[in-house]
C-alpha cells in the first residue's frame, strides 16, 4: 500500500511566517480514556506520531490538558529533535481534575505556569502557536491574553491564536494582539462557527475545527460521496472541510496508525462544487 500524502491537500500560511501541508493531526485521541493518564500503549502512541511525519503532516495541534500533559510528552518522546519544518501548536487555559473533567483557568498566573510547563514537556525554548484554550468567565478577557502578549515579547510564544471564541470574543483580543487562527467545534453537523470560517477567509486567518468529524451519520450526501468515491465517510467529511474554505485546516485526531492512514489518505479527494454544497445543505 502506498503512503498517503498530507501534501495533497496543499499548503495554508500561519502568521504570515509558516507554511504547513493543510491537513495537519490532532493530538487529543493519544492519551487515556477520558483523555486522562496514559494510552494503553505508549509505543503504539509514539508510532502514530512518527507516521504521522511519514504521511506529510507537519502541523500537530495538542494541549497541556490532554493527559494532562501526557500528548505533549509523547509528542517530544516520538519526534524530538524535531524536522525543521513541523509546527507544534498547543494550547493552554483548561485544567483537569479528572477524566473527561474540563474546567477553565485563564488567570494570567496559571497560563504563565501551563506556558512554562509546554515549553519543558515539548523540549522547545518557544511555541510556534499558543492558544487560549477557552475563555474563563471568572477572568477578564484582557488580562488572559495580556499574559499571552508578554510571554510572546519574552520570545517564547511565537503566534498567538484562540480557541472556543466568539467573534466579540475575538475582536476584543484583536484589540491587544495580532491573532492568527481560531480553533472551534465544527463539522457538517454543528455549523455555528459558519461566520468565522467565513471572517479566517477574509482576514488571511486559519481556522481549525475540533470535532470535525463527528455527526455526519445522518447526511446523505456524505453517504453518497463515499460511495461514489469508493472512500470512507470520514473521509468524505475532511474532503467537504478542505473544499469548503482555504483558510480550514483540518486536524482530525486518532490512536490508530490504520486510521491515521485513512485520514491523510483524504487530502486526494477533490469534491465538487456540487457535492460540498450538497454536504452543507445548501443544493
Amino acid at each position: 500500500m502506498s503512503t498517503p500524502n498530507a501534501a495533497a491537500a496543499g499548503t495554508i500560511d500561519l502568521g504570515g511566517d509558516l507554511t504547513v501541508n493543510r491537513l495537519g493531526y490532532g493530538a487529543m485521541r493519544i492519551t487515556g480514556d477520558g483523555i486522562w493518564g496514559d494510552p494503553k500503549s505508549r509505543d503504539v502512541a509514539k508510532d502514530v506520531l512518527r507516521r504521522a511525519i511519514e504521511t506529510g503532516v507537519n502541523f500537530i495541534d495538542t494541549a497541556d490538558s490532554y493527559g494532562p500533559h501526557v500528548s505533549e510528552i509523547l509528542i517530544a518522546e516520538a519526534l524530538h529533535p524535531y524536522p525543521e519544518d513541523l509546527v507544534i501548536a498547543t494550547k493552554g487555559g483548561l485544567v483537569r481534575p479528572g477524566p473527561n473533567n474540563w474546567q477553565p483557568d485563564g488567570r494570567p498566573e496559571h497560563l504563565r505556569e501551563a506556558l512554562e510547563g509546554s515549553l519543558r514537556h515539548l523540549r522547545v525554548d518557544r511555541i510556534d502557536l499558543y492558544q487560549f484554550h477557552r475563555p474563563d468567565p471568572k477572568v477578564p478577557l484582557e488580562d488572559s491574553i495580556g499574559a499571552l502578549v508578554e510571554l510572546k515579547a519574552q520570545g517564547k510564544i511565537r503566534h498567538i491564536g484562540v480557541s472556543n471564541f466568539n467573534e466579540e470574543q475575538l475582536r476584543a483580543a484583536q484589540r491587544l494582539t495580532p491573532i492568527v487562527s481560531i480553533q472551534n467545534r465544527y463539522n457538517v453537523d454543528d455549523r455555528n462557527s459558519e461566520s468565522l470560517v467565513d471572517l479566517c477567509e477574509q482576514e488571511s486567518l486559519v481556522f481549525l475545527p475540533w470535532a470535525p468529524i463527528q455527526n455526519h451519520e445522518d447526511n446523505k450526501a456524505v453517504q453518497e460521496a463515499a460511495g461514489k468515491y469508493g472512500a470512507t465517510p470520514h473521509q468524505i467529511v475532511l474532503a467537504w472541510l478542505l473544499a469548503r474554505s482555504p483558510s480550514i485546516l483540518p486536524i482530525p485526531g486518532t490512536g490508530s496508525v490504520g486510521h491515521l492512514d485513512e485520514n491523510v489518505a483524504a487530502a486526494d479527494i477533490k469534491l465538487t462544487p456540487a457535492e460540498v454544497a450538497a454536504i452543507s445543505g445548501l443544493a
